[in-house]
């Protein structure tokens, strides 16, 4: 936006100039300013106007139109105070760390008037925040991970950036749903497991590892889920299976029971099976 510095000449003028840190900007109408944003708009013998460009921090300051005239010499002051809208020069970048660490989140930024900088966790909406250009984050929880908004504010504008928190923790598995399948038959097991990064599944049976695509077994994982499929039951196949889920930070398992008719077997969960009649 331009700034327009007006001065009233009044009496009869036989010189004047614009000046700024007691550097000449015009004499009259001669341009001694190497600046092309300043130029001349008025200079007759009621007012000397000059006009500056796209206005940045470093136009701040005092300007003084100085006049003389028939009877004695005369100045007048005038000030400008540039504001800067706010901007987000130092950001923390996209994280990714496991549980239990310490994480220190940076937001700095420029501006004029000095822009007021917070936090906020935004991706899932929670209250951890700060009034303050750092966000102190001790012992990280999977809870905590997320997408959080660092927000830029003064009289001018607002700037707003986002970091993501990644937080890698272990599996867990959720407990095994024992499945009664008539012989013949298909049959499914099904083992989830909540974990990042997302686990690799090995499926047991008692303490031998099952090999997709033998013996009529087939395994698909997809995500935090694997399914163990039995396209065709047989005596073989009845027993206790184990799944177990792994990433870098850990593993976790769970015991499956596929049983047919009159199974009277102990749980694999520990308590005391009846029979049962398909």
């Amino acid at each position: 936006m331009p700034q327009f510095r007006w001065c009233d000449q009044g009496d009869v003028v036989t010189h004047t100039a614009w000046l700024n840190r007691s550097s000449i900007l015009y004499a009259g109408e001669d341009k001694w300013s190497v600046d092309p944003r300043v130029s001349l708009v008025t200079l007759n013998q009621e007012e000397f106007t000059i006009k500056i460009e796209n206005v940045d921090m470093t136009d701040e300051g005092q300007y003084v139109c100085a006049v003389q005239t028939s009877r004695r010499p005369r100045t007048t002051s005038v000030g400008i105070l540039v504001q800067v809208p706010p901007k987000i020069i130092n950001l923390s970048k996209d994280l990714v760390v496991n549980e239990g660490s310490n994480v220190t989140l940076v937001c700095q930024a420029s501006g004029k008037p000095e822009p007021a900088v917070s936090w906020k966790l935004i991706s899932p909406s929670g209250d951890l925040g700060s009034d303050d250009e750092f966000l102190e984050i001790p012992s990280i929880s999977r809870q905590r991970a997320g997408t959080y908004e660092c927000s830029a504010s003064n009289d001018i504008d607002t700037d707003v950036q986002t970091v993501d928190i990644t937080v890698n923790y272990a599996p867990t598995v959720l407990e095994g749903r024992d499945v009664g399948v008539t012989l013949g038959q298909r049959g499914v097991l099904e083992c989830e497991a909540d974990a990042v990064p997302e686990a690799d599944f090995e499926w047991y049976k008692d303490d031998r590892r099952i090999l997709n695509g033998l013996d009529g077994l087939e395994i698909v994982t997809s995500g935090s889920l694997s399914k163990l499929t039995f396209f065709n039951v047989s005596d073989g196949d009845y027993g206790n299976y184990t799944c177990l889920a792994i990433n870098k930070l850990g593993s976790s398992n769970t015991n499956f029971l596929l049983y047919g008719p009159f199974c009277l077997a102990a749980s694999s969960h520990g308590s005391l099976r009846t029979a049962f009649y398909l």
